[in-house]
């Protein structure tokens, strides 16, 4: 969720001098992009994954610190609760067999660190949401002891003024009020990170906003929540609901919430930090001393420290990234609609056919987003978050059609093209995206093999709570097999 911060309460004097320096650093990324500063000839492709930790039971083990430790590998970082960390992959060009080296580079990570983790009664395990968590397991006792987050949480409840309520009607209903950040430490997530030229990001933000519902549809693993069967993609209204800073009356008016899919297309990169300038207040004021002006004025590469933070804290789910790297500043859009897992190899499949597919969508001469309104694109991520691979979907010129029939006979095609363009050869692309065609075919992904297992369970006889510890021992198998959740077998 971010750099750390050292500071732990602000002045009014804090929040007036954190303003001004945003705005100044705008300034200066207008500058900049104007000047074309950017470093994007040989793009750059990164890789987050988020994953929980279970003890020998498969119940959450609140220990991260200790796992951490035990790994001793700066991969592996801390993340909301304690029964969470994430590896952070080192960066690939795609044209370098990048993705079969993503897969290479987190099973050898994983596979070294599980040992470790194990020695002291813990392991990990890759999914959108752990079905055995329960609101005892996300109170603020459980948040990680790095001090952003806690900060984070006073921050967002000093906002709200109140607690806060969580209500999904999916399948099932859930409602239940937190007075702490904590559940959404349930939300565990892939972030996939690609480098773009400034020219060319507006186009691949937008083509990410149009394909994140159908992202979400084939991609869908987190259909349980406390021991509810809720959403196929539970992890985006818990996501959206447990970071939200508005009261009841503010929502009413129409203040936007921090959890943001966005209202429109945009033109510039630009644009979507100065949206953050004009509607988010700061949650961390912390001001660097960097003049940005000056820096840039002497050649320099200004950090703009302040417009990162404050980025940092309005969770897009394509969020734009500014960032330096080898004293060259660069772009990525960070794409956040995915939830981790059920194995590596359909996390990188979920990775490809996103990387292709807003390649293949940014190069059209006529853009997708000229035939669609942003709210379609909004439409079809609420649908492809409730329904998953049952999903429909509008499309443009096809109309509202199911999103597996989607994939399948327009976008995966599209995905090919655009993973060619990348320079990904014809074998490492076909064996991925054949992953994602074989789900749409088969109608089986993470989420839909996680409700089949458990509602097999309950009519045997189990309680729902045995189910789910039952079917997480079965998934947990077969996520150490690496073999995509299509080929999974029923018992």
């Amino acid at each position: 969720m971010g750099a750390e911060v050292d500071q732990t309460t602000f002045t009014r004097e804090d929040r007036k001098r954190h303003r001004e320096k945003v705005r100044r650093g705008l300034d200066v990324l207008a500058r900049m992009l104007t000047e074309s500063r950017f470093d994007f000839e040989r793009p750059m492709v990164g890789l987050e994954i988020e994953l929980n930790l279970v003890d020998e039971q498969c119940e959450p083990a609140m220990r991260n610190a200790e796992v951490l430790q035990a790994i001793a590998d700066p991969a592996f970082v801390t993340e909301l609760g304690r029964f969470n960390i994430e590896i952070n992959v080192p960066p690939h060009r795609l044209n370098e067999s990048g993705f079969t080296r993503f897969e290479e580079s987190v099973r050898a990570a994983l596979n070294a660190a599980d040992p470790k983790a194990q020695e002291i009664g813990a392991q990990t395990v890759m999914v959108g949401i752990l079905p055995t968590l329960r609101p005892e397991h996300v109170r603020a006792g459980n948040l990680s002891e790095n001090p952003r987050y806690s900060l984070l949480d006073q921050q967002i409840f000093a906002a709200r003024g109140e607690d806060l309520e969580i209500v999904i009607d999916g399948v099932e209903r859930l409602q239940m009020v937190s007075d702490t950040i904590t559940p959404e430490a349930a939300c565990t997530s892939t972030q996939v990170h690609l480098q773009v030229s400034p020219d060319d990001f507006a186009g691949y933000w937008n083509a990410a906003q149009a394909i994140a519902g159908v992202q979400v549809a084939v991609g869908a693993n987190s259909p349980y929540l406390f021991g509810h069967e809720l959403y196929s993609e539970s992890r985006i209204p818990l996501f959206e609901q447990s970071t939200d800073t508005r009261p009841e009356e503010l929502k009413v008016q129409g203040v936007r919430p921090r959890v943001w899919f966005g209202e429109r297309w945009v033109t510039s990169i630009f644009d979507l930090f100065e949206e953050n300038s004009r509607y988010f207040p700061a949650l961390l004021p912390v001001t660097s001393d960097e003049d940005p002006a000056a820096v840039l004025d002497e050649g320099g590469v200004p950090r703009l420290e302040e417009l990162k933070v404050h980025n940092g804290t309005v969770y897009r789910w394509n969020r734009p990234v500014y960032d330096v790297s080898d004293g060259k500043p660069h772009l990525r859009v960070e794409n956040r609609v995915l939830p981790a897992g059920p194995t590596v190899v359909d996390t990188l499949a979920n990775a490809a056919f996103f990387a292709g597919l807003v390649r293949a969508l940014a190069d059209d001469d006529r853009p997708l987003w000229s035939q669609m309104s942003f709210q379609a694109a909004q439409d079809n991520f609420v649908a492809g978050a409730r329904h998953g691979i049952g999903a429909e979907v509008y499309w443009p010129r096809v109309g509202q059609v199911p999103a597996a029939e989607l994939v399948v006979r327009k976008l995966l095609p599209r995905a090919a093209e655009g993973l060619a363009l990348w320079g990904v050869s014809d074998a490492e692309s076909g064996r991925l995206l054949d992953i994602v065609e074989r789900r749409c075919l088969t109608g089986v992904n993470g989420a839909t093999w996680q409700t089949a297992e458990v509602h097999r369970r309950e009519r045997a006889g189990e309680s729902r709570e045995a189910a789910l510890r039952g079917m997480l021992s079965r998934y947990l198998d077969g996520m150490h097999s690496n073999e995509p959740v299509h080929t999974w077998e029923a018992d």
